[in-house]
């Protein structure tokens, strides 16, 4: 029996959601993160480890299909004014993590870039280690990729999404899925979270009408690119964005509503074959055809 609109975005937000086992898979892995973490730097070491948390889309729930890698932050305790070792040299900080990691577990490949240690597996997600000390006033210490810091906050940012998804209704999660796998199929233009913050502070609710959400989206988001970060860190999220990368976004937006609107109509028409095949390509070969 064929499916109708409705049910093949059902059917495509469960294909493009993690997998029971794929989300053990993450579980396991930030567990042993956190395990061979210990072992590296132990309550006795001159730089101990406090907490290892996720983070990341992971941790919000809107991490999407194929799961390639998970974020994990690690916060340091800052033993002795350790950090004043590393305040200038943060690349120096990553290398003696991945070192100690290396001589203290069996994964094979580790390495250190920019901002974070990443391990790599032989199956499932890699793993991100995003190591960090607390500041005193609020956020964390993170790895800039020159030598020097930044400041972040992704336990603020899950709880900022949190209070977004408690107020706009459990649907925003399956919209910012279809958003960033719309991203995806579309020239990955956006980073993730900024694309997230753009969909989470777009809308005031969102019901269950997955497709109307989408053309929505599709018909605000040119006017919703610059945001802020709700952590109050990074300023605006859209500093990547470069001029022809936002005509671009701007040209495919009204290209992706104008697509949008006529599959709704096809849809009231009762039209689902043709309604599917307008909403597949936005949104890729693995929607139902």
């Amino acid at each position: 029996m064929a499916l109708t609109t409705a049910q093949a975005f059902a059917a495509f937000l469960e294909a493009i959601s993690p997998t029971d086992s794929q989300k053990q898979d993450i579980s396991d892995k930030r567990q042993a993160t956190e395990r061979n973490l210990r072992k590296a730097f132990p309550a006795s070491s001159t730089l101990p480890l406090s907490r290892v948390i996720l983070i990341g889309s992971a941790a919000r729930g809107t991490i999407i299909r194929p799961v390639q890698d998970i974020d994990v932050m690690a916060v340091f305790v800052n033993r002795e004014g350790i950090f004043e070792q590393y305040r200038s040299e943060s690349d120096v900080f990553l290398q003696r993590i991945r070192m100690a990691l290396n001589a203290k577990t069996s994964i094979k490949k580790i390495g250190a870039r920019g901002q974070a240690v990443r391990l790599f597996y032989t199956s499932g997600a890699h793993v991100d280690i995003a190591p960090v000390f607390k500041w005193r006033d609020g956020g964390f210490a993170l790895p800039k990729g020159d030598g020097n810091w930044m400041t972040t906050d992704p336990e603020y940012q899950a709880k900022w999404y949190s209070a977004r998804h408690a107020s706009v209704g459990t649907n925003l999660t399956p919209l910012v899925k279809l958003a960033r796998r719309w991203n995806v199929v579309h020239s990955r233009r956006f980073e993730p979270y900024h694309l997230e913050v753009m969909v989470a502070k777009m809308f005031k609710a969102v019901d269950s009408n997955h497709r109307d959400n989408l053309k929505c989206f599709f018909e605000a988001a040119s006017r919703r690119v610059t945001c802020a970060d709700p952590a109050g860190h990074s300023g605006n999220l859209d500093g990547y964005l470069t001029e022809i990368d936002r005509l671009a976004l701007e040209s495919r937006f009204s290209e992706a509503l104008a697509r949008a609107k006529l599959a709704l109509l096809m849809e009231a028409r009762g039209n689902h074959t043709e309604a599917k095949r307008l909403w597949r390509i936005e949104l890729g070969e693995e929607f139902p055809a």
